[in-house]
């Protein structure tokens, strides 16, 4: 068995795939519906409370399901990669790996690209069951922004699976890799309240799907975060590689 199948049958085997798919597909399911009947579920249980909600349109169906999508359903990818992406969390298990190929890329990669593939899917899954119940209960979406958008968010989350390969390849600690990659992510937008600095953020690109469906952001707004996150991934599997094979045994 070499190691593309192997981390395939790992990630499988281990339910992580299915655990990461169904998160993202009840986020997907969950966001439309709340979007439509969220003011009727506010006014059977707020008493005599009135709260008044505008009309939702299909855009809402869609931004409640990246909400979620964007931090609980990212939280499980972080810690479903990091799984597989810190080599030496188990001092055995490394050894035995490392002593079986050449070159630690060979040991790395497959787990990097099947980790971002399983990310990707479950994402993309979770997209096409929001787009198919947005259009049922709110309405129709403008495809051609709804893909460019969801293309965006996967650039995104390949800068996020490499940051955990990066910052595993450092630690070789799971706990540790995820709880400083959740920092990272949650400090990286702080740096966005900056407009100048902003739209240059990986972060920049999770409100893609949104500005786009509604109209309020241009295509071009999401370039220069695009170049960047390309950039800093590239830069990240670099470090990995280069962090992974300085690591003595």
């Amino acid at each position: 068995m070499n190691l593309w199948r192997l981390e395939w049958v790992r990630l499988v085997r281990s339910k992580r795939l299915v655990a990461l798919i169904g998160v993202y597909v009840f986020f997907g399911l969950l966001g439309p519906v709340t979007a439509r009947y969220m003011g009727d579920i506010l006014e059977r249980f707020g008493g005599d409370v009135v709260v008044q909600f505008p009309d939702p349109v299909p855009a809402d169906g869609i931004a409640q399901f990246t909400s979620n999508a964007n931090q609980i359903g990212l939280l499980i990818a972080v810690v479903v990669a990091a799984g597989a992406l810190v080599i030496d969390a188990i001092p055995e298990m490394s050894i035995f790996l490392r002593t079986r190929v050449d070159r630690i890329d060979r040991l790395l990669v497959p787990r990097l690209v099947v980790s971002f593939a399983a990310v990707a899917a479950a994402f993309i899954v979770g997209m096409l069951g929001a787009w198919y119940e947005t259009v049922v209960l709110l309405g129709s979406l403008p495809v051609a922004d709804l893909l460019l958008g969801t293309l965006l968010s996967l650039v995104y989350m390949a800068f996020v699976v490499a940051l955990v390969a990066a910052l595993g390849s450092r630690l070789a600690s799971v706990l540790g890799t995820v709880a400083t990659t959740v920092v990272v992510l949650l400090v990286l937008p702080i740096f966005g309240l900056v407009d100048v600095v902003g739209r240059w953020l990986p972060s920049h690109l999770l409100g893609a799907l949104d500005g786009l469906l509604r109209g309020t952001k241009g295509v071009s707004e999401y370039v220069p975060a695009t170049l960047v996150t390309l950039a800093l991934t590239a830069a990240l599997v670099w470090l990995a590689t280069r962090w992974a094979a300085q690591r003595e045994l």
